[in-house]
């Protein structure tokens, strides 16, 4: 019998929501690859409230959508965590996760599949049928994160359509067709269409866009960044997790902001809040100041020339002069 997996609200607003979870077949031809591709929960990973969001979409679709197709894509930032929660998500239904990258480069036969010539055995060849990336994970239990939607080209979303519209189904060139099964889910992420430097994006295809429901994902606040901080690096004292926390959300107050004048071009990512700023802190634990040691070798060094003043600003206002070290207990 399948597990019962609960998905509590952070806010404490809604109720909970028990779902079942997703079972492997016995008799699927690639059960062991597909098993393989389930994801381990990640033990520091923080809902912010996707999650819970994402298991009312599934409830709602499970109890009076079933036939109805309920695309979820999450539009945010670099470093908002979009794929992240996604991997968790299937991680907790225990769904294989097969996450395809859309940019530039990908097409229509990398993700439908195309005919190969195989050695036959006997000096000759045979022409076989080779799944892609996409009809190889809609063939059983799947959560399907179709990665940087607005960085495909045309041709890749237009041989999407069908399988995203009440048809819900994948024609093959074989005249195979590849029908949308109850236990495959199909998400998206991408990032806002401005003018960042989010090379090869483009503004999403309408046709294609209507065929997706689209959640904004934001920065997390400085509380959840001080959350996720004290539960990753829980020996890193306090006044360290405060200041670096501080810091990304005054960074990405102004990446965020309308104003071309006094915005950044590069945010402080869950990346480098999470990962970079603690590793700079290990490198240089014993310094007098290993925060801005940190700041300088391993923040700066992914920020634009003319960003600098403003990062600079932001750590006067912020820090000044950073906590000395060692930085861990």
């Amino acid at each position: 019998m399948a597990e019962t997996v609960t998905f509590e609200d952070p806010t404490g607003e809604g109720k909970p929501i028990a779902l079942e979870a997703v079972d492997l077949p016995d008799g699927l031809a690639d059960l062991e690859q597909r098993a393989a591709h389930i994801p381990e929960p990640d033990p520091y990973y923080i809902d912010l409230g996707m999650l819970y969001r994402i298991a009312q979409i599934e409830h709602v679709r499970r109890e009076h959508f079933a036939d109805t197709p309920l695309h979820l894509a999450l539009r945010g930032h670099m470093g908002t965590g979009k794929d992240h929660d996604l991997e968790q998500f299937a991680a907790m239904m225990r769904m294989p996760h097969y996450r395809i990258p859309l940019t530039g480069e990908v097409r229509d036969i990398t993700l439908i599949g195309s005919v190969k010539l195989h050695g036959d055995g006997k000096g000759g060849t045979e022409s076989r049928w080779e799944d892609g990336d996409i009809t190889r994970a809609l063939r059983g239990p799947a959560l399907i994160n179709l990665s940087e939607l607005n960085a495909a080209g045309a041709e890749t979303l237009f041989a999407l359509h069908g399988l995203l519209d009440r048809h819900r189904a994948l024609e093959l060139p074989t005249g195979e067709i590849i029908r949308l099964r109850d236990d495959v889910r199909i998400y998206g992420t991408l990032n806002p269409t401005d003018l960042r430097d989010y090379a090869g994006t483009q503004t999403l295809n309408k046709a294609f866009a209507d065929r997706w429901i689209i959640w904004e994902k934001d920065f997390p606040g400085e509380d959840d960044l001080i959350a996720m901080l004290e539960r990753r690096h829980p020996a890193l004292k306090k006044p360290f997790v405060d200041l670096i926390a501080k810091l990304a959300v005054e960074v990405n107050a102004s990446f965020a902001s309308k104003d071309a004048r006094t915005r950044v071009e590069t945010p402080m990512s869950l990346r480098t809040v999470l990962e970079r700023v603690p590793a700079g802190l290990r490198v240089h634990d014993e310094h007098a100041d290993p925060l801005r040691r940190a700041w300088d070798e391993f923040v700066l060094p992914h920020i634009d020339e003319f960003d600098r003043d403003h990062y600079d600003t932001v750590w006067a206002a912020v820090v000044r002069t950073g906590p000395g070290g060692p930085a861990y207990s």
